[in-house]
């Protein structure tokens, strides 16, 4: 093998990095997803239903943050990646990240099933 990484050698390394790159690009999706949805919620709907707009004002703006979030840890979870792939080491785990996201998309799931149910 003259010299060379095995884990460099089959591939191993390339293909993670190719898989870093799409889960960074779903991330994005995700972050493009909840951006248009906030503002679908946040500001079209207020449009076009009578009674309070607040509620959904509220909800949308949730969606908003949770896309922005999506995007920030994104791009820090695919620079973690990458770096540790270039330094032979394993990736720093950011679970409070993935936590605060999931708290914000079910606070944000109730806040549109309490609106589904309840709202004018």
């Amino acid at each position: 093998m003259d010299g060379q990484n095995p884990a460099v050698a089959d591939g191993d390394t390339e293909r993670t990095r190719l898989a870093n790159e799409r889960t960074y690009l779903a991330w994005w999706r995700t972050g493009i997803a909840g951006v248009a949805g906030g503002f679908a919620v946040g500001r079209v709907v207020p449009e076009v239903v009578e009674g309070r707009s607040w509620p959904y004002v509220a909800v949308g703006a949730a969606l908003t943050v949770a896309g922005l979030l999506a995007f920030l840890y994104g791009v820090v979870r695919y620079r973690e990646l990458d770096a540790a792939l270039r330094e032979g080491r394993e990736p720093a785990a950011r679970d409070g990240a993935i936590l605060v996201l999931a708290a914000v998309g079910v606070a944000t799931g109730v806040a549109s099933i309490v609106l589904v149910l309840f709202a004018p």
